[in-house]
């Protein structure tokens, strides 16, 4: 239940010190508690009741555990009064008692930049208000905390000013909650939330079956074009019951704080590995993190900017939680440029959350358990899939130039590697080497490439040489071929469209849209399009929907990158972006006898290595293959499996194997095995008629966290031409399987 609060007037920026949580821990005055409890259902394992002015939460939760937390009102704030858990059958342990919840955010001016402004001209879209408006919540190259900016690269006006950024920390004035019960969870909400230019609720959440307890502001503003950050966390953990904080660094060496320094005025960022620090205790300990993908928007590169904090306020309290910096840390690409934020379009709730994961375990054991969540930051082996990313920017060919010899490992495909990739579709020549040489020169480049990345592939991991050659079409866009292919981008006059070099065989130059799609005819490649809908390619796919080289399969549709234009209140990754644009070429493109437009995992990313923080920024696809080629065969396979749609797209916590759309005629049954992580959120049939888009969405939060299920649900297929498959789980990540036509008549396939 959340109570609609007036918005509380923005407040001058102030000094970054001047602006942090307050360390200092109040008086502790109960006042009374009143809870709704008419949405709150009694169940097994997950209960809620009222003991004078306290909220007691229990509930069961893995191997045996069980946990309680009890809630109250004090000075108008919430308050986590303990925080117990006990083995089964044994004695509660207090983890935590009188726990503060703390907020802090930070806002700023939305802008677009200047490549996504002029990507709608160069595609004959008019650059009205309304369009740059509704495009401004896409940016990617908007860094909103950097003052003045970096005048070339964003929209103006420029430069920006300090009064447009604004600060401000969580103030309560609660006088009551509400209990719903939602499936295997449970949720205590506190209307009477300030913060600044926001005003919302403070929720908790916890799931039977889950040691986790999740913290959400759940805030909205009515300022226009708000991008923001946020820091959250508890304090008032006892330094005697919890002695120290553990965390890996970033290359994986344990680190810990025992607490005998000197009082800290401000949080301390930790660069933690895998994102978790953990509070530790005789009697258990206690885990931050945040959610491992919703949490981050998209950057060039992924440097671990410390995304957990403590704070020692005094020798018998500390703090802890999540947090987001304010600016990016490497410039060597300009990358200052490329921090943009959450969006929070006005009277939008934006969820602020973050997680607790409390154990009666020690301290490393919990911290494993908590990477249980993500598999410990790698994509698991799945008998019958490989897993495939594209359109890595690595500079391969120079770098490795540069260290003499073509054998020169790289720390990035190492990192690859690591997460447990199988197969890699790297995207050099953007704006590197000789990218508009029309013949020798750009040749030597493509061979050198082509060779490192053979060197470079191994058993079960192999290397693609692919590109991202942005002429021609419109936009960006990758293509991809099944074997080493020669072409220049640039034609002179006089050059034939293609011809037989004596160094390197056949080769090919293009000087038009024609030529390039004769090139892929040719040679059997495929294309898509890179960051649909922003960018430099903010007026694509639209603008070609209907054009020759869009209107055929070797056009096989979209990247999926997930965390451009994140907005915390909306339940979808990229909803607008890849997933709307994708169901509407599937509309246009029904009856054509077409197969439909897909969404594939696009990274898009720059230099880095295993000790960056990769995962969080990364989604995968689970190809239908039972081997990788080698390092001297032809990547048909590949192709083929992403030409048939034989392949299903994960950020790693969702797993989804034997889909099938079984029936005829009307009645028909989408069926899939699924397993996850996280306690999931919904599933949802997505479909298309050729002219609307609808959807069934079924409820899972009566599923727990690390459960599978093989769903099988019946859907009337009347008049419709396509259908899709999503899961998405309570921390905001998804699984999903492509369109599949309906009408058997038209190529596809109904199952993988």
């Amino acid at each position: 239940m959340t109570t609609r609060i007036s918005i509380v007037s923005c407040i001058v920026a102030t000094s970054l010190a001047a602006a942090m949580f307050s360390t200092k821990s109040p008086t502790l005055l109960a006042d009374g508690l009143k809870c709704d409890m008419t949405q709150y259902k009694a169940t097994t394992g997950l209960t809620a009741a009222m003991d004078q002015d306290v909220l007691v939460v229990s509930w069961s939760g893995q191997t045996g555990s069980e946990l309680r937390a009890r809630f109250a009102i004090d000075k108008s704030q919430p308050v986590v009064r303990d925080l117990a858990v006990r083995k089964q059958g044994g004695q509660w342990a207090t983890l935590g008692q009188n726990l503060l919840p703390e907020y802090h955010v930070v806002s700023g001016l939305r802008r677009m930049s200047s490549d996504h402004v002029g990507s709608f001209p160069a595609a004959g879209i008019p650059l009205t208000p309304e369009v740059v408006a509704k495009n401004r919540w896409f940016a990617f190259h908007d860094a909103p905390l950097e003052v003045p900016g970096v005048s070339g690269t964003q929209m103006p006006p420029l430069p920006r000013k300090p009064e447009e950024i604004r600060r401000a920390d969580a103030t309560f004035n609660v006088t009551g909650c509400g209990v719903k019960t939602d499936g295997a969870r449970l949720e205590v909400n506190f209307p009477g939330l300030s913060m600044g230019i926001f005003a919302g609720s403070l929720q908790f959440t916890v799931y039977r079956g889950s040691n986790l307890l999740r913290m959400d502001a759940i805030a909205k503003t009515e300022e226009p074009f708000v991008a923001y950050k946020y820091d959250a966390g508890l304090k008032g953990f006892s330094t005697d019951v919890m002695p120290r904080v553990i965390w890996r660094d970033t290359a994986d060496g344990p680190q810990q704080y025992q607490f005998g320094g000197v009082r800290n005025e401000t949080m301390v960022p930790l660069k933690a590995r895998n994102r978790v620090l953990v509070a530790e205790g005789k009697a258990g300990s206690v885990a931050t993190f945040p959610a491992p993908h919703k949490f981050f928007w998209a950057r060039e590169i992924h440097k671990n900017l410390g995304y957990v904090w403590y704070r020692k306020d005094s020798d018998k309290q500390f703090g802890m939680g999540v947090r987001q910096a304010e600016h990016e840390e490497s410039t060597l690409r300009g990358e200052i440029d490329d921090f943009a934020l959450y969006n929070a379009p006005p009277g939008t709730l934006q969820h602020m959350g973050m997680y607790f994961y409390a154990s009666p375990d020690a301290g490393e054991p919990t911290r494993q358990s908590v990477l249980a969540f993500t598999h410990g930051d790698t994509y698991v082996p799945l008998a019958g899939y490989k897993t495939f990313t594209n359109h890595w920017h690595l500079r391969f060919t120079e770098r490795v130039r540069a260290s003499g010899s073509l054998d020169t490992p790289l720390p990035d495909l190492a990192a690859m590697k690591g997460l447990g990739l199988n197969i890699v579709g790297l995207s050099d020549f953007h704006g590197d080497m000789h990218l508009n040489d029309p013949g020798a020169l750009r040749f030597k480049d493509e061979k050198d490439y082509a060779e490192a990345s053979r060197r470079a592939s191994d058993k079960d991991f192999l290397v693609l040489p692919w590109e991202e050659p942005n002429v021609y079409f419109g936009g960006h866009y990758n293509v991809l071929f099944p074997k080493p292919v020669y072409f220049s981008r640039v034609r002179k006059e006089g050059q034939p469209f293609t011809e037989t070099d004596p160094v390197y065989g056949k080769v090919y130059h293009l000087g038009s849209s024609e030529d390039l799609q004769h090139l892929l005819e040719a040679e059997h490649g495929y294309w898509y399009t890179s960051h649909p809908r922003t960018k430099s390619s903010g007026g694509q796919p639209d603008v070609y929907w209907d054009k020759p080289f869009a209107k055929n399969d070797i056009f096989l549709g979209l990247d999926f990158t997930q965390a451009m234009g994140v907005d915390l209140s909306e339940k979808r990754m990229t909803e607008w972006r890849s997933f709307d644009a994708t169901d509407t070429m599937n509309n246009l493109n029904a009856n054509t006898g077409l197969r439909p437009k897909y969404l594939l995992p696009d990274i898009d990313t720059y230099v880095q290595g295993p000790e960056d923080n990769l995962y969080s920024g990364y989604q995968t696809a689970y190809l239908k293959l039972d081997r990788v080629p080698g390092p001297d065969e032809d990547w048909s396979p590949v192709l083929r499996a992403m030409h048939d749609g034989n392949f299903f797209v994960t950020t790693g916590e969702i797993l989804l194997t034997n889909f099938a759309v079984t029936g005829s005629g009307s009645k028909r049954t989408l069926a899939a095995d699924v397993s996850w992580t996280f306690p999931l959120e919904f599933v949802e049939v997505v479909w298309g008629d050729g002219k609307k888009i609808d959807r069934q969405i079924i409820p899972a939060t009566d599923l727990p966290a690390f459960g599978s299920k093989h769903f099988s649900i019946p859907f009337d297929a009347t008049g419709k031409s396509w259908v899709r498959f999503a899961v998405w789980d309570s921390a905001g990540n998804p699984g999903f399987v492509n369109a599949i036509w309906l009408n058997t008549t038209q190529p596809g396939r109904l199952a993988y």
